[in-house]
């Protein structure tokens, strides 16, 4: 509320200087003169009491003064005319219409995936006041304060997004508080002011609407198939004409516990649908999307609200969103989504890092400039088993900035801990980063790149980087990428294909977002399920202080394909 005032007294400090008034010197606050508006109705001047009571009873400088003076000059600004409180003609004091609307929405707080209590306190109570000026004034601010805490909310978020983990780059949008309060005040809708800080993206008002539909859509749950082996093309199963059935299949008499090509044909569609590798096979991830994926409770949804609420307001027309638990990256335009491909993030232990930023460059036939984490835990031992490892790894040791010999080297002088070299990888058809690599300036170190490691595309689970995220489809992805630019085409980047590395840079900055979001809404308006890899999803789940889930299966083993790659 401080904050509100600091700003308030220089907007509206103005604002009085058209009215008769007294002036009051600002130490500390502002350079210059604040004009007090004189009080022009009883209630008005009642709460000029009260303030005035607070601003010179308290010691002059301590936080209790200043405090005082901001309400004091804030009001003073505006007659000393309350906001939220009206007095009736036989001298009772109640909330004003406005304040009265608002509390409606404090009231229905929970539609928003917010809580009523966190804003209906017992400051709140109109009828502890009693004429008491005092009383009246705290019932004003406090109200103030109740109103920029739901207008916080709705706009940036409960949690702030590094309290649940440092891999959440995300600084919290900055709601104009004291504007807020000027548009409230002279507003005769403040709803709808405070209706319009809410998110607008499509998958935001679709999460609210399938919370406020929630017992209906668990009830529309599909009929769940059966746990079982992994049923492949022509194996006889029990749980055949469950398939048949949901896929409106026609019954195939004695044949009908055949997975036959009918049913299998009806197995891909559904596995395009849901960007699971389009193979036929009915195995533990197509079978878990079948069954609408994991059961979705009240609080994956609010925690999915809250965090867009922590994403940028403006997206960017154009922009790249990456979403971990989903394995995918797509390319957006005006919320359509015109491109799609899988992509590998990072292992649970080498976390790629949620944030925003903006696609600056293209390399194409990168080096690899190792990671100095990668080069003391995993080359730097391979190196001193071995200094040949630099060389049939396509490498450069580099000593000061210069290439040296890994053979002009005394290693019996160097260590794993004590190793003084940097490391990266030669351009070339084994580079870790592969052909091209799309770079956003980022203080983790990450971007998206091409891999020659393709094999671990054709996996569901795909949390096997150091902390990058690799394209399935780099050139696919760099065409739809470069579709606003003139002078760069996926034709013009592949012609650059060879030993030297080439940069390239776009006009126009592309926005990219690295998001973590383990429910999305599918193309034909149903809500998707995805794994909490990282377990974000539990953690801000426990903050909100929501019913907590249950734990994610826990992760023994990541098999990798035994490469080193970011």
């Amino acid at each position: 509320m401080n904050k509100i005032l600091v700003c308030l007294v220089a907007a509206l400090a103005g604002v009085g200087s058209a009215f008769p008034a007294t002036a009051q010197d600002v130490a500390g606050l502002a350079a210059g003169t604040v004009i007090i508006a004189p009080p022009r109705t009883p209630l008005a001047q009642t709460i000029k009491g009260g303030l005035s009571v607070a601003y010179y009873g308290a010691n002059k400088d301590s936080k209790a003064y200043n405090e005082a003076q901001k309400l004091y000059f804030f009001y003073g600004a505006r007659h000393f005319e309350p906001i939220w409180l009206d007095e009736s003609p036989d001298g009772q004091v109640a909330f004003s219409p406005s304040a009265q609307k608002i509390i409606k929405l404090f009231e229905a707080a929970a539609s928003e995936g917010l809580r009523p209590s966190d804003y209906l306190t017992a400051e709140l109570d109109v009828t502890t006041v009693d004429n008491d000026p005092i009383k009246m004034a705290a019932l004003e601010t406090a109200f103030s304060r109740a109103t920029m805490r739901y207008a916080t909310h709705i706009y940036t978020g409960r949690i702030v997004p590094g309290s649940i983990s440092s891999q959440l780059d995300i600084t919290p949008k900055k709601l104009d508080e004291a504007s807020l309060l000027v548009q409230l005040a002279s507003s005769n809708d403040p709803v709808k002011v405070l209706s319009a800080l809410e998110p607008t993206h499509p998958e935001f008002v679709a999460l609210k609407a399938a919370l406020a539909d929630f017992d209906r859509i668990q009830a529309e749950r599909p009929v769940q198939i059966a746990a079982g082996a992994t049923l492949r093309p022509g194996m006889s199963d029990p749980r055949v004409p469950v398939l048949r059935q949901r896929f409106e299949i026609a019954d195939a008499g004695d044949s009908a516990t055949l997975y036959d090509d009918s049913v299998v044909d009806a197995i891909k569609a559904f596995q395009k649908t849901r960007n699971l590798a389009v193979d036929g096979v009915m195995g533990p991830a197509t079978l878990a999307a079948l069954n609408g994926g994991a059961p979705l409770t009240r609080a994956d949804i609010l925690a999915n609200m809250e965090r867009w609420r922590w994403m940028p307001r403006d997206m960017g027309a154009f922009h790249v969103l990456v979403n971990i638990p989903e394995y995918r990256l797509s390319i957006n335009r005006d919320n359509r989504e015109e491109y799609t491909t899988r992509v590998v993030v990072g292992t649970t232990k080498n976390q790629t890092p949620v944030f925003s930023e903006s696609i600056r460059h293209i390399v194409v036939n990168p080096y690899w400039n190792v990671p100095s984490s990668i080069t003391k835990g995993e080359i730097a031992p391979a190196v001193l088993r071995n200094p040949g490892y630099i060389d049939s790894h396509n490498y450069d040791l580099l000593y000061n900035g210069t290439a040296i010999s890994p053979y002009s080297v005394d290693w019996s002088q160097v260590s794993a801990a004590n190793f003084p070299f940097r490391v990266r990888q030669r351009p070339g058809s084994g580079n870790a980063l592969g052909q091209i690599k799309f770079l956003f300036p980022n203080k983790h170190n990450v971007y998206l790149h091409d891999t020659p490691s393709k094999s671990l595309f054709s996996r569901d689970f795909r949390a096997y980087s150091h902390g990058c995220v690799r394209v399935q489809n780099p050139l696919e992805f760099a065409g739809a990428l470069m579709a606003n630019e003139t002078k760069i085409s996926r034709a013009s980047l592949e012609s650059m294909f060879g030993n030297s590395e080439r940069w390239v840079n776009p006009e126009r900055q592309i926005p990219v977002h690295i998001a973590y979001f383990t429910v999305r809404v599918a193309p034909d308006g149903s809500l998707q399920s995805f794994g909490d890899i990282y377990g974000h999803n539990a953690k801000l789940i426990a903050a909100m202080g929501l019913d907590t889930p249950a734990p994610a299966p826990e992760i023994i083993a990541e098999i990798g394909d035994g490469t080193i790659s970011p």
